[in-house]
């Protein structure tokens, strides 16, 4: 502005008028800018324009006293209006007095449009004070002014006072300078008052005679976050007594910056810290060559706790010492906002540079970073010794510092080479510096730093910028190459397919030794290792010792893991047993993955390794078949079933029970058995290894079967990536330098980035996606062979299996002594966090920052939530409650009653049971089971629902139906869900079949389930698990029963039930129950459509169409039910309801089964028409010499076997033949029978025809019930599989029909092929099968009729009402002799 008011000299050619008089008004209208300038007396006062809108105006007082100033001030008052326009007013060397300056606030009052007003060198008379009080008081008023300037004024500290308490009050004024003045310390707290109160201010700038103005005037737009863009001047006496004008301090509110040059005393800077602590407008402070005190840094820590805009702070050459440095990094402890620190040219040491980088680092694991925003950092100087503190600081900050990118080192002469070689180094794992500065360190020189330099580019695309200009590397020329290979990092490399990468056999083998408690495995583990080491294997013992004695108790030497390397082949030696209170993860973890592993189940052949008595055999017999169980459950859940354990059988203490006379014969017998149970499921050695676990000799034997079957098994497994072998080795070496068990995934990206080439990132620009993919493939692949257990959504990776589940999860046992709450089990989060985060540190205790597991409590939380082991009670709620299945107690009070008392209750009751006997339920399945049901019922968002839990027992209730789930005995293989609710039996089967069974299979999609129905008298008086045994009927097996019987036995079908008997106190009686009241409705109907089905078969085979058949006859709804008196006498509308619904269901149920069973009728009909045709085809031709229907039977192991199925070679079989007489076919009791020795070729093509239709024709009869053949049912072990081979329709038969084949007491009779086949082909197929039997005979002896009577109990007769011959037994002609004749023999 004070550019703006300068004037220049008139020009000679305006007029210059000297009389205000002579003033045309008209030609001044346009006049904006208005400069008077104090003359002397000898020029005279005038006036004359310098431009076309500016007036200069010369005042002086002339001769006669006249006061040119005072007229032409007068004027402009007077004619106010013509001089509207005028914005810009400028006195220069004007002496004021008191008129004048009244006119001149008369002036600027109201109505003006000045803007801007000046004094340039005006004196404002002795009594200043006197003379402004009515320039202040005018500009308190005015509301258009937006300039003020006075330069060289001499206004003072008065005058400053005057004008502040006007700018106080006053809202428009923008701009206030004030130039070569001295306002001293009052004036400028006086400006600070009023920059506390004026918030319209934009512009203030000072140039003061003293610097003491500054700090109060900054201070006090820092504290009020005023934008005020300040400029502060003071006087800097020069060398040789001169003062030349210097700025002390600069804000520029546009960019946030504040610049503070000198000449500020400490009491001031302190002042200025103190402002700075809730500012916001402030982003860069810049404090460049201000020499700065230790207290002075303790005030700017409080400003790095408080605020929050401060963005970049520059303190370089500022004589700052430890003290100083040690206050800014206590500050940036807590400090989340700045971003950018300097601190080079400074006189710190290695000590405070030790302390300035600790808020950028962490030494522990369980530690996290104090300062993750700081991203730039400078420090060095002439000055600066880093020293052996500072360079320990500086690797330890480099190693573990996630956020900071440019790091600059300036002019440092104190690092040496070996410093810089570390300090590279330990880039090689940094992933977020980019830049890096050295420039001017002397220490960065030799060929060995340029190497090292090289080598960390080679590993670290990330860093893009390395400064070494001005080092003795830079001066030689050296740094090329390594600019070279910045920009080669930075470039986009070539397209590399990331899914091809090269496969081989795994080189690694899990050995698990499977045994009890003291059965030696610890001792036979270190025997093995010995004899590995004597063929100078590598060995790594991975033993932790814990410390406190409450570790020492659960660490047992049970609880350890060693890995042997057997060429480049990593053996790892794991043990599996132990407490049997171990946490359920164990279980699940162990043995999940499909990688190449060896089991030994190690069984100890005394009772207790302190005594000499022998286990009995059954002891060992269970404690192998439980192990054999728990490994072929377990190995099924993620192996496929072509794969199959190798088992190995090893006993110990050997030498205890070496001297008796039976030795291990009855042993080895056990184990024969078990070989041959388990053949089918796991591939079990044959030889059995008794050993001393203390004895080399003893056992090493044992260890080169170890090893010839690792390798095997290695050969068996499906190959691997090659690069999950290299990292085998390179993973092991680096657990055992770090002694890490738990890493971060971005910890396993670093191993990656420096060791394996494949799956490094070889540039800034390459596609991180791809390379991120293809590590978590292969984290994938060693997660699948055992060496690692990845979470992937966590990021975490399990380094040692064995450790994670003993040292860490064994821990949750110890939980239960939290407050359980009354809400079902749950524990506070909380109490839980503490205990496990105490634990950890624990483990920790003799461990420094390195070899702690990067694990805390709040990552074994989401593990056991990922894998279903724990829920929370409300999701995302840090103070949420926890349940943990795995701590919870059985309930001691005993079985409790249903809570429910509704009347008429419906009791339900099913049992899961594995299928496979070889499989059980292992200790994870019902903790996995009570958390996965849980979050289904919290899913259906059901309201009202209740879930509580104990262990082995889920209670809830939904919709009505209280539910409650139990584990089977101990080591069992069932569940049982019990049932109870007011609703009917089909609602709440659908409830369980909708929410319980289906979880329940989900969960181990391996193992197949069978479901029982229990007995309702059972589940009503919850009678205990033990007793229901002989309490349950299989599903299957009572739809096959319904199958079995005719259709008018179907709906008054009943089940028995036995008694149950504890101690010979009588539980409960026996009884029965109907089929309809076991079933739903939908079993039910289901029983009833499948009977359609085979009856529509069967109606298509035998011809018959719809047409033939009547229909069905409508029962009378009052034949049905009749209402009870009782029902009738309560005279409640909803149970006369509820009876009418039940009374329509039974009537449709009834019809549907008389409808069936006139169908059945017509179809039984037709078929012994057809049977009758076919066993009298051909009568004229042949006179039945010998009987038409024969079968054969199977003689093993004293029993006889159904043959349904010929094939050539077939040995040890039978011919009978059946009572012929018409529709009351049966097996002949004690027939003697004809041996075949070997079945050759010619009789499979004679018999194979008859065999075929003998099935089909069987099955039909009994899927009708239609029993013709009395005495058969035993004979037919499983029907249903030789009939789906026949007829080759698995959809209409399935496995269902065995179990009817128990209840049938079938028919066989052939009749032909079907009806699209002529006859002739019936007749041939019939003369093929009659011949061979006639052939048979006769190489048999049995020639007449006699003998076939001794050895078939069968004589020939003829019927008399139509003639047809049948060979039928001695019953039959004694009870039907009236219908038949006998024939002559």
């Amino acid at each position: 502005m004070g550019d703006r008011m300068t004037t220049v000299t008139s020009p000679s050619n305006l007029e210059y008028i000297r009389d205000v008089a002579d003033i045309d008004l008209q030609e001044y209208k346009g006049v904006e800018n208005i400069a008077f300038y104090q003359v002397q007396t000898n020029l005279g006062s005038g006036l004359s324009m310098e431009s076309e809108r500016s007036l200069r105006i010369h005042i002086c007082t002339d001769r006669n006293g006249v006061n040119f100033l005072l007229e032409f001030l007068h004027h402009l008052v007077e004619s106010k209006e013509s001089y509207r326009n005028v914005t810009n007013l400028l006195f220069h060397c004007i002496e004021w007095h008191p008129e004048e300056i009244r006119l001149l606030c008369s002036y600027l009052g109201s109505g003006s449009n000045v803007k801007q007003v000046g004094f340039q060198k005006n004196l404002f008379n002795t009594k200043s004070a006197v003379t402004l009080v009515p320039f202040s008081e005018m500009l308190q008023r005015n509301n258009s002014m937006k300039a003020v300037v006075f330069n060289d004024c001499r206004v003072g500290a008065t005058g400053a006072t005057l004008l502040a308490s006007a700018l106080a009050n006053n809202r428009c004024v923008e701009e206030f300078q004030v130039w070569e003045d001295s306002i001293g310390s009052k004036g400028s707290e006086e400006l600070s008052k009023m920059i506390e109160v004026n918030y319209m201010l934009k512009l203030l700038i000072i140039l003061d005679n003293s610097c003491i103005a500054a700090a109060p005037l900054i201070s006090a737009v820092l504290a009020r976050n005023r934008r005020v863009e300040v400029h502060i001047w003071g006087q800097n006496r020069g060398a040789r007594g001169s003062t030349d004008s210097c700025k002390i301090v600069e804000f520029l509110p546009v960019t946030g910056n504040m610049r503070i040059y000198n000449n500020i005393n400490s009491t001031g800077l302190q002042r200025v810290a103190c402002a700075l602590a809730w500012n916001t407008t402030v982003t860069t402070l810049d404090m460049t060559g201000v020499p700065l005190k230790s207290m002075w840094t303790k005030e700017l820590r409080g400003v790095l706790d408080r605020n929050k805009s401060l963005k970049a702070i520059k303190l370089t050459r500022c004589c700052l010492r430890d003290k100083a440095v040690v206050y800014i990094a206590a500050g940036l402890f807590k400090n989340k906002y700045l971003e950018s620190l300097s601190l080079d040219g400074n006189r710190f040491s290695g000590v405070g540079l030790e302390h300035l980088l600790c808020p950028l680092s962490t030494f522990s694991p369980l530690q996290t970073q104090a300062n993750s925003t700081l991203k730039v950092l400078r420090f060095g100087g002439e000055r600066t010794n880093v020293g052996r503190y500072g360079v320990a600081a500086i690797l330890q900050m480099l190693e573990t510092n996630q956020s900071l990118i440019q790091l600059a080192i300036c002019d440092d002469a104190s690092l040496r080479s070996n410093d810089v070689i570390k300090i590279f180094t330990s880039l090689e794992r940094n992933a977020t510096l980019r830049i890096l500065s050295l420039r001017g360190c002397k220490g960065v020189e030799g060929e060995a730093v340029l190497q090292t330099i090289m080598n960390t580019l080679q590993v670290n695309p990330w860093i893009e910028e390395i400064d070494l200009h001005a080092t003795p590397l830079h001066i030689a020329g050296k740094t090329d190459q390594i600019y070279e290979k910045l920009g080669q990092n930075g470039s986009l490399p070539l397209p590399n397919d990331m899914l091809d990468l090269p496969q081989s056999a795994p080189a690694c083998c899990r050995v698990f030794l499977c045994g009890q408690e003291s059965a030696g495995k610890s001792t036979l583990c270190s025997s093995m290792n010995q004899c590995l080491n004597t063929m100078k294997l590598v060995h790594v013992d991975v033993i932790r010792t814990p410390k406190t004695p409450a570790e020492q108790v659960a660490f047992t030497a049970e609880n350890k893991m060693s890995s042997i390397f057997d060429g480049s082949t990593k053996l790892t030696m794991c043990n599996l047993g132990g407490h049997e209170g171990s946490f359920a993860l164990h279980d699940f973890m162990s043995v999940v993955h499909s990688d190449p592993s060896f089991f030994m189940i190690v069984s100890s052949l005394v009772g207790k390794p302190s005594t000499k008595y022998p286990k009995s055999i059954d002891e060992i017999e269970w404690e192998l078949v439980y192990w054999l169980r728990f490994l072929i459950s377990n190995y099924r859940r993620k192996v496929s079933n072509s794969f199959q354990p190798c088992v190995t059988i090893v006993f110990t203490h050997y030498d205890k029970v070496s001297h008796l006379p039976e030795g291990l014969q009855p042993i080895a017998a056990v184990v024969h058995r078990l070989r041959e149970d388990f053949h089918s499921h796991a591939e079990i050695y044959p030889t059995v290894f008794a050993v001393d676990s203390r004895s080399l000799v003893s056992v090493s034997k044992l260890t080169h079967h170890l090893r010839k079957t690792t390798k095997t098994v290695i050969r068996q497994v499906p190959q691997v990536y090659e690069v999950c072998n290299d990292l085998i080795k390179i993973l092991d070496d680096w657990r055992l330098k770090n002694n890490k068990t738990v890493i971060r995934w971005a910890e396993f990206c670093e191993i990656c980035q420096l060791n394996i080439p494949a799956l490094r990132l070889r540039s800034r620009r390459d596609n991180v996606e791809k390379v991120d993919t293809r590590r978590r493939a292969v984290a994938k692949s060693l997660h699948t062979l055992g060496e690692i257990v990845f979470f992937e959504e966590l990021g975490l990776l399990v380094m040692n299996c064995e450790w994670f589940c003993r040292d860490v999860l064994s821990q949750l046992a110890t939980l239960k002594s939290i407050k359980i709450e009354n809400s079902g089990g749950f524990v506070h989060k909380e109490d839980v966090v503490k205990i496990l985060q105490e634990k950890l540190r624990n483990q920790m205790s003799r461990s420094n920052w390195r070899t702690g597991a990067s694990l805390q409590a709040s990552d074994i939380i989401n593990i056991l939530l990922e894998l279903e082991l724990c829920y929370e009670q409300d999701p995302g709620n840090p103070h949420t409650l926890l349940l943990l299945p795995g701590i919870l107690e059985e309930n001691k009070e005993g079985t409790e009653k249903w809570q429910l008392t509704v009347p008429e209750c419906r009791f339900v009751g099913r049992r899961l049971e594995c299928e496979d006997v070889h499989m059980l339920l292992t200790s994870d399945f019902f903790p996995r089971l009570q958390v996965r049901l849980r979050n289904k019922i919290m899913c259906l968002g059901e309201q009202g629902a209740v879930y509580n839990l104990e262990k082995n027992l889920i209670y809830t209730e939904v919709s009505g139906v209280h539910v409650k789930v139990e584990l089977g005995m101990k080591f069992g293989s069932f569940i049982d869900v019990l049932a109870c609710s007011g609703k009917n039996v089909t609602d709440v089967v659908r409830l369980l079949h909708k929410l319980v069974i289906p979880t329940i299979l989900n969960l181990s999609p391996s193992m197949t389930f069978k479901e029982s129905i229990l007995r309702p008298d059972c589940v009503k008086y919850l009678i205990p698990q033990r007793f229901r045994a002989t309490q349950q009927l299989p599903l299957k097996k009572i739809k096959q029963v319904l199958l079995s019987l005719p259709a008018e036995s179907i709906y008054d079908y009943q089940h028995t039930w036995s008694a149950v008997e504890s101690n010979k106190r009588l539980l409960l009686r026996p009884g029965s129950d109907h089929a309809r009241d076991l079933l739903s409705d939908d079993d039910f109907h289901e029983v009833l459509h499948r009977r359609y089905y085979d009856l529509q078969y069967l109606a298509t085979e035998l011809a018959v169409t719809p047409d033939n058949l009547q229909q069905p006859e409508t029962i009378h709804e009052a034949d049905v039910v009749d209402p009870s008196i009782l029902g009738i006498a309560r005279g409640v509308e909803m149970v006369l309801q509820r009876l009418k619904i039940i009374e329509q269901g039974i009537r449709d149920l009834k019809e549907e089964i008389a409808s069936l069973r006139y169908y059945e009728y017509h179809l039984v009909t037709e078929l012994h028409r057809k049977m009758d045709y076919v066993m009298n085809y051909s009568v004229q031709l042949e006179e039945r010499k010998v009987p038409q229907m024969f079968y054969l039977v199977s003689l093993n192991n004293r029993s006889k076997k159904l043959v349904t199925r010929i094939l050539p070679g077939m040995q040890s079989l039978r011919v009978h033949m059946l009572c012929e007489f018409r529709r009351e076919m049966h097996v002949v009791e004690d027939q003697v029978g004809c041996d075949l020795i070997q079945v050759d070729n010619q009789a499979v093509q004679c018999l194979l025809p008859y065999m075929s239709k003998f099935m089909k024709l069987l099955t039909f009869a009994l899927k009708i019930g239609a029993h013709f053949i009395v005495g058969m049912g035993e004979m037919i072990p499983d029907l249903s599989r030789e009939v789906v081979h026949l007829l080759n329709s698995s959809a209409m038969y399935g496995a269902a029909t065995s179990a009817a084949s128990l209840g049938a007491l079938g028919a066989a009779a052939m009749y032909g092929r079907a009806r699209n086949n002529n006859s002739s082909d019936m007749g041939e197929d019939m003369k093929a099968a009659r011949q061979w039997l006639v052939d048979f005979l006769r190489g048999q002896g049995i020639l007449t009729g006699m003998d076939i009577a001794q050895r078939f109990g069968l004589w020939r007769v003829r019927h008399r009402d139509d003639g047809h011959i049948a060979w039928i037994c001695r019953k039959h002609m004694a009870a039907r002799g009236d219908e038949v004749f006998e024939l002559p023999l």
